[in-house]
């Protein structure tokens, strides 16, 4: 599933991508496990892009802001409050 959604994410962004082996989990044990593991593959000339992208998609800039309307604390990349909807004010 992850390998799928990262497919998808990278499409959008520009990247052509396609997902090998994305229904190889049910054969599990009986090839190798990492012969069965979903992976996402891109041009060579896309490679490095591809990368950095999805470095800054699984480690997301870290927030902590009160919110303006509630008083809320919200942390980590949201930038919206959970409990009454308020967008992060600006920096």
């Amino acid at each position: 599933m992850l390998a799928t959604l990262w497919a998808d994410q990278l499409g959008a962004a520009g990247i052509a991508t396609s997902v090998q082996r994305a229904y190889a989990s049910g054969i599990a044990g009986e090839i190798p496990p990492d012969q069965s593991l979903p992976e996402v593959w891109v041009d060579d000339a896309d490679r490095a892009r591809a990368e950095t992208l999805l470095a800054e998609w699984r480690h997301p800039p870290e927030h902590t802001w009160a919110c303006p309307r509630c008083h809320e604390i919200v942390d980590g990349p949201f930038e919206q409050c959970w409990s009454c909807g308020a967008e992060r004010p600006a920096a």
